[in-house]
């Protein structure tokens, strides 16, 4: 469907100028395949948004080329350059955008009226996509509504419904749930993804929200000052980051330093400060490497019976709690360092307790040094 092949953009300079050169973009390739929801995860800055309006045409490339199921829409080697409208993409701003003068309905069918005179559809076709479009979207009782009296939520939704309503192959969404509370935030997630699974829509996401992309997405790509660190199905992304970075940025983690001590039949012994750990990984590491353990806070259990000690089994002390609702986070003294664990709230253990620390396998990512 989507392919984008070495996509560079730069601000601040002339493409042949290298001092000052700013790349909010650094030669970036991935595909999105039909059906697909596809999201660009990252912090602000990183180069997301400037991707998107890249392939919307919003922006122009200085290098690398953007191809919808085959049709070139941007090659600088080859010359091609076509215009944002003729691109006929669907696209969702953070903003919404829609039109405060106009009503419910009209807002969905400008974009069929404003088509060029021999695509236009006739008056009857152009009420019936309409009217269909926002019967998906759950707003045909509100089509004479005028925009600006909508709710947030429904005001998303009918930023959704306008640019559904164009059939385009591909639909850009940039951070549309992030004008939304929590709550409403939450229930816009399943409802748009329930619209992507209905209608098989394929759309690329731009967010900086972890639970989001997790929540929503078929892949992830994790991106980090113009470049992608990381591409994956959510489950992999969060379970096995190939950096400190995306551990670091997707959820919580722990991170420990140690040396690689030894490989047992692919679980390898690591000597941190704190004790011995055992991490099963398919990566190859070798023996004295210095490597970085990435825990998650959620796979760390925590008992008041001092019972063992040895690999993956420390002693600790909790020194603060705090209770957030479904969970409580404990943060634990091991030895010279401080580890967050994350029980369930019928766990909650006051400072200062003497604690066994049991580190689940699961809990494990090793992760080269570095950043």
């Amino acid at each position: 469907m989507l392919t984008i092949r070495n996509l560079a953009k730069s601000y601040g300079a002339t493409r042949a100028e290298k001092r000052g050169r700013v790349l909010a973009v650094d030669d970036i390739s991935f595909d999105v395949t039909d059906g697909e929801l596809f999201t660009l995860l990252g912090p602000s800055g990183c180069g997301k948004t400037t991707t998107l309006r890249c392939i919307a045409g919003l922006e122009m490339p200085d290098e690398g080329e953007i191809a919808i199921d085959g049709r070139v829409l941007f090659s600088a080697e080859r010359g091609v350059r076509t215009p944002p409208n003729e691109r006929r993409l669907g696209m969702v701003f953070q903003s919404y955008a829609i039109w405060p003068h106009m009503n419910v309905f009209e807002n969905v069918a400008f974009p069929l009226r404003v088509l060029p005179r021999g695509q236009r559809p006739r008056k009857h076709a152009l009420s019936e996509r309409v009217e269909r479009v926002l019967s998906v979207v759950r707003l045909d009782h509100l089509a004479g509504r005028q925009a600006t009296d909508l709710s947030g939520g429904q005001q998303q939704r009918l930023a959704l419904a306008r640019a559904l309503v164009l059939e385009p192959p591909l639909l850009l969404l940039d951070e549309p749930l992030s004008n939304l509370d929590a709550k409403l935030r939450e229930e816009m997630r399943f409802e748009l993804k329930r619209l992507q699974r209905e209608l098989g829509i394929t759309g690329l996401y731009v967010t900086h929200d972890q639970v989001e992309a997790l929540a929503m997405s078929n892949r992830v790509a994790v991106m980090r000052d113009g470049k992608i660190e990381q591409i994956g199905h959510p489950r992999s992304v969060y379970e096995q980051p190939e950096s400190r970075f995306v551990a670091d940025f997707i959820g919580t983690s722990n991170f420990i330093d140690g040396t690689v001590e030894r490989c047992d039949d692919g679980v390898y012994v690591v000597q941190t400060d704190g004790g011995v750990l055992r991490i099963p990984s398919d990566k190859h590491y070798e023996v004295g490497q210095a490597v970085i353990v990435a825990a998650r806070p959620e796979h760390i259990e925590l008992a008041t019976n001092l019972n063992g000690i040895g690999p993956n089994v420390w002693r600790g002390r909790v020194e603060a709690r705090a209770f957030l609702g479904e969970v409580v986070d404990h943060v634990v003294a091991v030895g010279p360092r401080e580890i967050r664990a994350r029980c369930n709230s019928k766990v909650s253990i006051p400072a200062p307790t003497e604690v066994t620390v049991r580190f689940h396998e699961e809990a494990f990512s090793l992760v080269p040094t570095g950043d």
